[in-house]
């Protein structure tokens, strides 16, 4: 053993335990003591050893080929994200301890542009820190000021919750997307912070952090409950910032025409 985190034993680990016999296509028999597929059903499927398949979830071989680590993809039905997540911890890339990296700067450039555009618009950290927002940002959100994070609001800020009607696939969703973003860069010390705190702080976030879902955060839809202008639909665009380490521009907008379009130019008068 190498005393560093065992990050690809635990993913597959964490998934086989959420696949079901049936979904795997075998029959049920007995009773079972572990959720999910069994490691020796796992490795009969994927084509391998039952030895070998317990070697990697413990962390003795780290250095799968892609073709084992396609097939365990199959096995535990990962999707495309999910399954170039188990790649890039199957990579065997050099791991180093580091001090706590310089604090995250918005691009001047971008700078400006959130601030004079007329949407609400923020940027966003690798960890989902709030580095930048407009005041349309924050009159959507009072959260949604530099500073903030979006993790820490949703989990443990009852009146962040309030404004997400389906804050329980928001939440989904948000904890899939942030494990995606950090990747394997988990010696991040911002990242063993936010961890840390999130998992003593809320069960919610605490069971599915256990899941390892991974799901690169896009473009999509997302309904506001917002205390002012009422019910919103706004589609959310995730946009990358050239040079900027992760950090992405993150804009909501109303189709064009819509009562939440009118709602939202009702909330930014409100602000002149």
């Amino acid at each position: 053993m190498t005393g560093e985190p065992n990050l690809l034993g635990d993913y597959v680990r964490a998934r086989r335990e959420l696949v079901t016999p049936e979904q795997a296509g075998i029959p049920a028999l007995g009773p079972r003591r572990v959720p999910g597929l069994r490691r020796e059903e796992v490795a009969m499927l994927a084509g391998i050893s039952a030895d070998y398949y317990l070697r990697l979830e413990q962390g003795r071989d780290r250095n799968p080929s892609v073709q084992v680590l396609e097939s365990l993809a199959r096995v535990l039905l990962l999707d495309d994200d999910a399954t170039a997540h188990l790649l890039r911890l199957g990579a065997g890339r050099p791991r180093r301890r580091r001090a706590r990296p310089p604090a995250e700067a918005v691009p001047p450039g971008t700078a400006k542009l959130v601030a004079t555009l007329p949407l609400p618009a923020y940027v966003e950290g690798r960890c989902f820190d709030v580095l930048a927002a407009n005041a349309l940002a924050t009159a959507l959100s009072p959260r949604l000021v530099a500073g903030a994070n979006r993790l820490r609001d949703l989990f443990l800020d009852p009146a962040e919750q309030a404004l997400y009607p389906d804050w329980e696939n928001a939440t989904t969703g948000l904890v899939a997307g942030f494990r995606e973003s950090v990747g394997t860069d988990t010696d991040d010390p911002r990242f063993i912070e936010l961890v840390g705190e999130l998992s003593l702080a809320s069960p919610r976030f605490s069971r599915l952090w256990a899941r390892h879902d991974v799901h690169v955060c896009e473009g999509a839809p997302m309904r506001i409950d917002h205390p002012q202008v009422g019910g919103l639909l706004l589609n959310r665009e995730r946009l990358g910032i050239g040079g900027a380490d992760g950090q992405m521009l993150v804009v909501h907008h109303p189709d064009p025409g819509t009562d939440s379009a009118e709602k939202l130019a009702l909330l930014a008068s409100s602000i002149q």
